[in-house]
């Protein structure tokens, strides 16, 4: 599908992400991701001036985000490069990933950065004017908690559409969301090992104002509570009849993260190692029957091998976006992989999900870890609101 999009090694970073209504919790998203890009570019000695574009992923509004990339350039110091805003939910970085990859192959651009972010904290409450009303009565919305607790067109909660799931595919219980879900705290903590050598690799801090007078750093996740199996047994379902509880479910997040993508030569100029190259193979795309958006990370996860031209077992490493846990257990039995086998360093189940960046923490993880096995392919996938999914193969030389 791609032969010409590469992403330079080192090429991205990630914020760390603090759970909703922690440290970034009055953070401005777009203001802080563009500040934090512009300072890990300045560690990173890249010039800002390389970019021919800025593909800005958010999904949640804020104040004066009608300007949005544009804005996000300018504060960056890319003041003469325009940029488009993707708004997608949970599949927003692999769109901008895409997005950008479409944009190298056809000669676009050279070098273009992906820049995701969002801030669940403190989210609007937008009216909006309702003449026919009784009394002129406005129309109102909280952004972020009224669209979890209902799809306009599927007309459920997030958390019913992975209990019809399982009820659709069978056979899931709850004992084996609280087992994928012990596996990936496990495999979360082995990020943490070594005085946090893994996340050091990609995960780059955030300066907040911790008051109005005084800045600080915020170098780790936020907000990851211990899990065991003791504890995760003990907590009910969310649902009554159900097999997800407040434990084998992700939690609203905030955070940001950047991918440069380039063209063969211009990723290994910015490269740290230019005997890795990091190549974008393919995107895959899918929407699944009404109310079961966990079954749409199968057929998006299928199109991308598929326009790769690889089968799932040439595949190295596997990393989902996980808001449920029955999101892997239905991908592990309809692709017939090994759920504890995949996630590796961490998933959004654990470390939480700010939207924006979700993914694209997700894919530079994934690249780490094939980085570490010597190369090979690698697969995202996961689910977004409104039954869709979107998927990513990636190969590391």
């Amino acid at each position: 599908m791609y032969s010409k999009a590469f992403i330079p090694y080192r090429g991205y970073f990630s914020s760390p992400f603090s759970r909703w209504q922690g440290s970034l919790q009055n953070e401005h998203p777009v203001e802080l991701a563009a500040a934090t890009a512009s300072r890990w570019l300045a560690v990173k000695n890249i010039d800002v001036r390389k970019f021919e574009y800025l593909i800005l992923g958010k999904t949640i509004g804020q104040l004066h985000t009608f300007y949005a990339a544009p804005w996000a350039a300018a504060l960056m110091g890319a003041t003469d490069i325009p940029g488009c805003h993707i708004p997608q939910a949970c599949s927003t970085s692999t769109t901008c990933i895409n997005q950008a990859a479409a944009g190298i192959e056809t000669g676009l651009y050279k070098n273009v950065f992906c820049l995701m972010t969002d801030r669940t904290s403190n989210g609007p409450h937008t009216v909006w004017p309702n003449p026919e009303g009784p009394g002129g009565t406005v129309i109102a919305e909280d952004w972020l908690m009224d669209n979890f607790d209902c799809d306009p067109w599927g007309g459920v909660p997030m958390i019913q559409t992975a209990e019809n799931v399982v009820k659709k595919a069978g056979g899931i219980t709850k004992e084996d969301c609280d087992a994928v879900t012990l596996r990936r705290y496990e495999q979360y903590r082995d990020a943490l090992a070594n005085g946090r050598e893994f996340q050091k690799k990609y995960m780059f801090p955030v300066e907040y104002k911790k008051s109005r007078k005084e800045t600080a750093l915020l170098e780790a996740d936020e907000g990851v509570y211990p899990t065991t199996g003791e504890g995760l047994a003990r907590l009910k379902p969310v649902i009554e009849g159900g097999v997800h509880s407040f434990g084998s479910q992700t939690h609203p997040a905030d955070g940001n993260c950047g991918i440069i993508l380039s063209t063969r030569d211009a990723a290994r100029e910015l490269s740290i190692d230019k005997n890795i190259e990091i190549q974008v193979l393919s995107y895959g795309f899918a929407r699944a029957p009404k109310a079961h958006m966990a079954m749409a990370v199968v057929p998006a996860a299928r199109m991308a091998l598929e326009k790769a031209g690889i089968e799932i077992k040439d595949v190295q490493a596997i990393k989902t976006h996980n808001p449920f846990a029955a999101n892997d257990l239905y991908l592990a039995r309809e692709m017939n992989i090994d759920v504890m086998k995949i996630n590796n360093f961490g998933s959004s189940l654990i470390y939480g999900h700010p939207q924006g960046p979700t993914a694209g923490r997700g894919i530079i993880e994934m690249i780490e870890e094939l980085v570490i096995l010597g190369g090979g392919y690698g697969l995202f996938t996961g689910c977004a609101a409104g039954d869709t999914g979107a998927a990513l193969v990636v190969k590391v030389y």
